[in-house]
Formats: C-alpha cells, structure tokens, sequence
C-alpha cells in the first residue's frame, strides 16, 4: 500500500510506504493477505520506486493498492486501486492506522502514520456451496469458535445474499511472524459458516 498525503510541516505532496502486503489469489479473487511480506532489499527498494513513480503520475492524495509481481529481484507491474484494497485488510490488526483510516486521514489533510504493529494476516470467509446460489436472508454460524482463536477477529460485511464464491467476510490474526497469523487467519475463516 502506498499512501499519498500532504505533509503538515512543508504543505507539500508525500509519498510513505506501508510494510509490503503479500496475497494470494484463487480464480482470479483475494483469498489471503499478510504483512509483512519478505522480500530482497533490492526488490523492495525496487517495489517501493515504481510505486511512487506511478501513484505520482495518477496524483492525488489518498491510499493507493499497488499490486505488483515480485521474482527474486525483478519487480513487474500489475494494477493500481486508487483506493484502499481487499489484500489491505489484513491491516485493520497488522497496522497502527488501518488502511481506511490512512485513506480518510489523507483525504483530510491530517497527518497519516503506516507504521506496522505486527505481523498480520487476512483470510476471506466465503458464502459456502450450502446456502444456494442467491441465498437471501443470510447469517453467519461458528462466530464464537471463530473469536476463540488467539489474536483474531472477524469483520462479517453484512450482505444481504451468498452465493458459493461471494466474499461475506474476513477473519484477521496477529502473531509473533507472519506462517503462524496466516494460520490463525485461515483457521478463525474457516470456523465461519454463511447460514440461511
């Protein structure tokens, strides 16, 4: 995530770096996030370059998710959200300021911190292949045996319908490192269930 503000000292433009994102994608959405994602020094520095280069030509001020693909240390481009992205939620609990307030601290004109306070990880929650396609009326089971799991939370969107493949939600876990908040993630999604 790289975020786009105006610094209260100077009244000029700056651009900060959030620690590096990781996700994983399956047909073609967001199913996981962490931070921070491990990478070479170059690589980062790399990142970090075309990201500013490219949120500096769009302009404006904000949180920008730029997706980029990293191999050893070559950095490719991919696309950019000129807004706060899915694989960010894995900062409402890795972050000191979660990607919608740095957005909205931004836009305001007030001063934007991106500092990590752990590593963190996001795990989609699905709408299940057992609610019927279009299922209206939805609710979600297995939330207290989701909140069990250490260091997670759960952030349940509120839709109205499910079908198979429809994100309803997020589970998010810290850790001490990054492998054991990916499994609490993926374990507090996976003890949510989308109900009719």
């Amino acid at each position: 995530l790289t975020v786009r503000s105006v610094d209260p000292d100077t009244g000029a433009i700056r651009t900060d770096f959030c620690e590096p994102i990781g996700h994983r994608q399956e047909r073609g959405d967001y199913v996981e996030s962490w931070q921070p994602q491990v990478m070479t020094q170059d690589a980062y520095d790399s990142a970090r370059s075309v990201a500013a280069r490219i949120t500096g030509a769009l302009g404006g001020v904000g949180v920008f998710g730029v997706e980029l693909f990293v191999r050893g240390v070559d950095v490719y481009f991919s696309e950019v959200s000129p807004r706060p992205h899915d694989t960010g939620l894995v900062t409402l609990r890795s972050q000191v300021l979660s990607e919608f307030e740095m957005h909205a601290r931004a836009v305001l004109g007030l001063p934007v911190v991106t500092t990590m306070a752990s590593p963190g990880a996001s795990a989609v929650i699905y709408g299940g292949d057992g609610v019927g396609d279009g299922a209206e009326g939805v609710g979600f089971a297995g939330v207290a045996r989701a909140l069990a799991v250490p260091e997670s939370d759960l952030r349940l969107f509120g839709k109205p319908s499910a079908t198979e493949f429809r994100r309803m939600g997020v589970a998010v876990a810290t850790a001490e490192d990054v492998e054991t908040a990916r499994e609490r993630a993926r374990d507090a999604a996976s003890r949510v269930t989308v109900v009719r």
